[in-house]
């Protein structure tokens, strides 16, 4: 079995079995909104879904080789991961207590280089003690980056449901009046479909706060089928984390295409919203196989990953 990369420890991410077992609840949530969902979104002008790659995949090298691989890979749009190796020391990509301009510097950094960045992590559950004030952090490093995009996700030990909504009512306008979305994913326990999230979202009832899509780990953590639990959500989903999963002949996560899911139903009820649609590839690697130990092996998955998702989207929008 092969844990995800959400970037908070391997620690977390193991508890497989429990929570299969303890979000039976969820399970028949997400399969009860399949026929409710099938027309979540009608017809309208083409998404503008926008590929990028994020670091996280290139995690074990610099910072600035993450970037300068993803760029040789073709693509023209970046998500910021974690961390990632300076020598001897793992290194967050923008700590939560920077600065405001130490954002902008690594947004200036990006486009020099051809790469638009759309998507930071907040790199902290929404329940922490500490969580208000590094949200307001990154919603202002955001801003100051041009990020639109602020993802978090809860603890896959579960989340506390009342603090989340009342804490997302006050960081909702916040964010909104600095040009910045939260977006919630899924990651197991409580939050683990993106039923569940998109439940969450109604009732904090802000523009400011909308749903992230990770069918990977919707399969992974709770063996759920990602496609009708999609389309149950889909008016709310704002972006996605881009990963493939297998349940045969291993249970591991993989890059798009190489797993279970059908990207072409995944993205198809959001083929069509006139919206951008940040579509950022979280795990680019092959089932089976070891991953890439030099970074131009990651630059050829970062790759491959890209051309798939390009051939999906332009398919599913041919006129």
């Amino acid at each position: 079995m092969n844990h995800d990369i959400d970037g908070f420890g391997p620690g977390l991410l193991d508890r497989r079995t429990w929570l299969r077992t303890s979000a039976a609840g969820l399970i028949g949530l997400a399969a009860g909104t399949a026929l409710a969902g099938r027309a979540s979104v009608g017809p309208g002008k083409p998404t503008r879904f926008q590929i990028a790659c994020m670091t996280l995949p290139y995690s074990r090298f610099s910072l600035e080789r993450a970037l300068r691989g993803i760029r040789a890979a073709g693509y023209r749009y970046v998500a910021w991961g974690t961390t990632h190796r300076d020598g001897a020391s793992e290194v967050p990509v923008v700590a939560a207590d920077a600065s405001p301009e130490c954002a902008r510097e690594l947004g200036r950094r990006c486009r020099d280089l051809g790469l638009e960045p759309l998507m930071m992590f907040s790199m902290v559950y929404p329940e922490a003690p500490d969580a208000p004030e590094i949200f307001r952090s990154r919603i202002h490093q955001a801003e100051a980056a041009g990020v639109r995009h602020v993802l978090t996700f809860g603890h896959t030990r579960g989340a506390d449901r009342k603090v989340w909504v009342e804490r997302f009512k006050k960081l909702g306008p916040m964010a909104r009046d600095h040009g910045v979305t939260i977006v919630i994913k899924q990651h197991g326990g409580e939050t683990g479909t993106g039923a569940a999230c998109a439940a969450i979202v109604r009732d904090v009832d802000d523009e400011g706060v909308r749903v992230n899509y990770d069918a990977g780990n919707v399969m992974d953590y709770l063996n759920v089928d990602p496609i009708p639990d999609l389309r149950g959500c889909a008016e709310l989903v704002w972006s996605f984390c881009i990963k493939d999963h297998r349940n045969v002949p291993n249970d591991e996560d993989c890059g798009p295409g190489l797993g279970e899911i059908d990207h072409y139903r995944l993205l198809q009820p959001v083929a069509f919203t006139g919206r951008d649609m940040p579509l950022c590839c979280e795990n680019i690697f092959a089932p089976l196989l070891p991953r890439p130990a030099d970074p131009e092996g990651v630059d050829t998955m970062a790759r491959r990953a890209r051309e798939f998702l390009e051939l999906v989207t332009t398919g599913l929008q041919r006129t």
